[in-house]
């Protein structure tokens, strides 16, 4: 027998096919300053010195973790892309950076066109969201590294902001007001202890309809990551901003924390009964016996970005954001302390 790459496990032509159905999804979110098509072996983008006369460049990666887990149990892959997006580009967000550009790294153990054409949609989707250009990526096929239908994703994001502009937290001070924009549930943090309760200890079908959610469990746990880019940029660009901080894994308990300089002084004061909650949360705190300090520390829990404004901005903003179509809410403020969040 004559062994080839194909006979291997990679089949390199359906890859360039796969390639061929992506390109579309691509172009669809390029943006003027896109210099060139996909295929190179870079991408080049312009930046408008115009429009950004003092740049600094910002960037993040991340991937979307064990949610992945249920996008496998359920054989449905156009949302993941949108999580994988929104982790990045909220991040770079924080900073007040307009992202620009985005690529995926997408691996699988053996390559299926239409799972992957779904992911990738999902990107281009959530790219489109966000306001940025997917310019480019990385499909491998490796064999025998996965197991039979599954598959990882990352991403990278860059972004640009006018070094005058960036949001630092340096000028937060007492009585500022805290101002969360609502998740859409979950987002992509905290599933190894979500797929622990529901799927190891309670052995619930992700197509069981629960009550208490309206809907099926695997459609409540594969609600995408909400992204925050087009509202957040819009006040940027007519308010001041003090600290915006993107609730992911660790929380309001640990995130919030990372925008407050060293020895500020200061801390953060939540009112857990300011905001409501999604009944996603209650469930899995009462069903599993999890304790308020862990359901703060590993979830969202209804918050998905905290913008720190001014006491006499903070009515103007939360007006702006419900006209942009975002649910906000004022859920504490800043007082003194040693840089930690206390909840009341």
């Amino acid at each position: 027998m004559k062994l080839t790459y194909k006979k291997a496990g990679v089949d390199i032509n359906k890859g360039n096919r796969l390639v061929d159905v992506i390109k579309p999804m691509a172009r669809s979110t390029f943006k003027p300053y896109v210099m060139n098509d996909l295929g190179a072996f870079g991408a080049l983008c312009r930046l408008d010195t115009k429009k950004f006369m003092n740049p600094v460049l910002v960037s993040s990666t991340d991937g979307v973790g064990t949610k992945l887990k249920i996008a496998f149990m359920l054989n449905r892959h156009n949302t993941v892309g949108i999580d994988l997006v929104a982790m990045c580009v909220n991040d770079i967000l924080t900073c007040g950076a307009q992202p620009l550009f985005f690529l995926d790294y997408f691996a699988s153990g053996k390559l299926s066109t239409r799972q992957a054409s779904d992911v990738i949609q999902g990107i281009a989707d959530g790219c489109i969201d966000a306001d940025c250009s997917l310019i480019g990526g990385e499909t491998a096929e490796m064999p025998g590294f996965y197991d039979k239908g599954e598959y990882d994703l990352s991403g990278f994001a860059v972004g640009v902001v006018n070094k005058e502009n960036i949001v630092t937290g340096k000028t937060i001070k007492k009585g500022d007001l805290l101002i969360g924009l609502a998740s859409s549930g979950i987002h992509s943090n905290g599933y190894s202890l979500v797929r622990k309760l529901f799927f190891d200890l309670k052995k619930i079908s992700p197509r069981k309809k629960i009550r208490e959610l309206g809907c099926s469990l695997g459609d409540e746990l594969l609600k995408p990551t909400r992204i925050y880019v087009r509202s957040v940029m819009k006040i940027l660009s007519s308010h001041r901003i003090k600290g915006i901080a993107h609730i992911t894994g660790g929380g309001l308990t640990e995130n919030l924390p990372r925008i407050l300089a060293a020895k500020s002084g200061l801390g953060f004061i939540i009112g857990t009964r300011s905001w409501q909650m999604q009944n996603i949360f209650k469930l899995i705190q009462s069903m599993g016996s999890v304790s308020d300090d862990e359901m703060f520390k590993t979830f969202n829990m209804g918050i998905g970005m905290v913008l720190v404004a001014d006491k006499s901005d903070a009515k103007t903003i939360m007006g702006k954001l419900k006209r942009l179509g975002e649910t906000a809410f004022i859920i504490g403020h800043v007082g003194k302390g040693s840089g930690g969040v206390e909840y009341v």
